[in-house]
């Protein structure tokens, strides 16, 4: 028993030292040194003061312990920031890409980030800076390089034509 606070016995403090020497987080091996501390008999506030942390923080580790085991004593995810886009946005986003512009609708021969951002606040209505539409790209596996430009107008036979036998001579 520990002050009011029970704690688990499924490790004895010589097995929680142990672990927290090979755990490779920091404040986990933190957290399973002041329960081993605890565990030998030392007051909460020693216990915790030993293992650099409040008697609070003890507390809150302890009940981690028993709910979790071990694993409890590792950091907990920290919450993100949702995307800017949504999934369905950011299909749609994609298959623009791969279909390529229209420059009569969207006014450009090719993507760019600038002129997808621009795009994006068209379609979507969400102002969105050129930098985080490269971030966009590259979380979904796209590059934002993009091909040579080229001509919408151009006449790919006489290309062919000049580049396999040179200009016709009259």
């Amino acid at each position: 028993m520990y002050g009011r606070l029970k704690i688990s016995e499924a490790k004895t403090s010589s097995e929680l030292r142990l672990w927290a020497r090979h755990c490779g987080s920091g404040r986990a091996a933190a957290r399973a040194y002041a329960i081993a501390n605890a565990l030998d008999g030392l007051s909460r506030a020693e216990a915790a003061r030993l293992a650099g942390m409040e008697r609070q923080a003890l507390r809150d580790a302890v009940l981690r312990y028993n709910a979790d085991g071990v694993d409890g004593l590792h950091d907990r995810p920290k919450g993100r920031r949702a995307e800017w886009l949504t999934g369905s946005e950011q299909a749609t986003l994609a298959a623009a890409i791969f279909k390529g512009p229209k420059p009569e609708i969207d006014g450009v021969c090719t993507w760019t980030c600038e002129a997808l951002a621009i795009w994006i606040s068209e379609k979507f209505g969400k102002t969105i800076h050129p930098d985080s539409v490269g971030r966009i790209l590259r979380r979904n596996g796209m590059s934002r390089q993009k091909v040579r430009p080229v001509h919408p107008k151009t006449d790919a036979k006489a290309q062919e034509r000049f580049q396999k036998k040179g200009s016709p001579r009259p």
